[in-house]
């Protein structure tokens, strides 16, 4: 097991050798003290097999290497836990070969959703029968829609199982993944506060036993909502609970959600209350000391054929999804990447500064 985590020493000093190497300004961004790449790998698609685990591994070894990205985002279900094995190996070897250092990279997983695991052939019912029902780690009444849980004992159980899987003594940042589009249409939005308080009693007793630094929501809609929908879940009300639980150094600081052309609502929908004001989630992420990574910046290649012009002089569409999406008042975009070509496309953008604000609200009052 790799030992350490990320420290404010270790990601700055990535950033200041990244500098020396051609990579742009402001392609870093500090938040809570460390220093991030403004693009991230993401490894959610690829078949759950030994060809994609190569080709995930390489592109987080090449990625990291090449001082463009020193975040790594995955989740226990991605590949059905082969994609938390594959971020495992490649930080590994770039640890062993002296490349990075482990302080140096903020890897973030997530758990909630059940899932088998690949490497074991067995069907998903049994896999979910033999290790969580039979051996007591979570009951069938405890999981909603057949597919997610955020019981404790099941939380716990996942966070151990993404340890091992990644060769970590500590994880830097564990979200709850899409917990609210999962559970309030069964819970209800009082409930289901009443059991996030749980949950982040679990992981705040993780940050004191050192397993993990921070925690946040993994979101897909409940952030882009706009007040009284169904799945709409207040940030003020999150980050409360968050420091009832923890008090004020509560390890409650990091939200991921969707960001692109096509669902912009995180910059441009006033649906987030602070006292009496309405703000954008992102306004609202500011004012209460939430970092925001955005997912989906290509929205898993659809928007590679969106016909909006964009203005950006980039050579691909891709390049200027990614480049609007890293602009955004954020940490970092989010990109999956896994084939040669595609990596070096993406990471061209680490030489390239980010969008001024002003060009980049221009883009969006050009979308609306």
């Amino acid at each position: 097991m790799l030992t350490g985590y990320a420290t404010p020493e270790g990601t700055e000093r990535f950033a200041a050798e990244a500098h020396k190497r051609g990579v742009a300004k402001l392609h870093f961004r500090e938040f809570s003290g460390l220093a991030f790449s403004s693009i991230g790998v993401g490894t959610y698609l690829g078949e759950p097999d030994a060809a994609t685990d190569r080709l995930v591994e390489e592109a987080i070894i090449k990625s990291v290497r090449s001082g463009a990205c020193n975040v790594v985002d995955t989740a226990i279900n991605y590949r059905f836990q082969r994609a938390e094995r594959s971020v495992g190996r490649a930080i590994r070897l770039l640890v062993d070969i002296n490349e990075v250092g482990r302080e140096q990279v903020f890897i973030s997983t997530k758990n909630g959703y059940l899932t088998h695991d690949a490497e074991l052939g067995m069907s998903f019912p049994e896999y979910v029968e033999k290790h969580l029902i039979m051996s007591g780690v979570c009951a069938p009444s405890d999981i909603v829609g057949g597919i997610h849980c955020m019981k404790p004992a099941f939380l716990e159980d996942q966070l151990n199982r993404s340890l091992q899987n990644l060769g970590l003594e500590t994880i830097d940042l564990l979200y709850l993944h899409n917990a609210a589009e999962s559970q309030l249409p069964y819970l209800g939005h009082g409930r289901f506060y009443e059991e996030l308080r749980e949950v982040f009693t679990l992981y705040e007793e993780m940050r004191k036993r050192g397993r993990i630094r921070f925690y946040g929501l993994a979101t897909w809609s409940c952030f882009r909502a706009v007040p009284g929908a169904r799945d709409y879940l207040s940030l003020e009300r999150v980050v409360e609970i968050a420091r009832d639980v923890g008090g004020e150094n509560h390890g409650f600081r990091f939200v991921q959600l969707p960001f692109n052309p096509a669902m912009p609502e995180a910059a441009v929908l006033p649906s987030q209350k602070i006292g009496e004001e309405l703000l954008t989630f992102f306004e609202a992420a500011k004012r209460l000391g939430i970092g925001v990574f955005t997912s989906a910046p290509l929205l898993e290649g659809e928007l590679l054929r969106y016909a909006v012009e964009l203005g950006i002089p980039l050579r691909s569409r891709a390049q200027q999804l990614l480049q609007l999406a890293r602009s955004a008042p954020t940490i970092a975009a989010l990109v999956g990447h896994k084939t040669p070509k595609h990596v070096e496309e993406n990471l061209e953008l680490a030489r390239i500064e980010p969008l001024s604000s002003e060009e980049f609200r221009a883009i969006l009052e050009r979308l609306a």
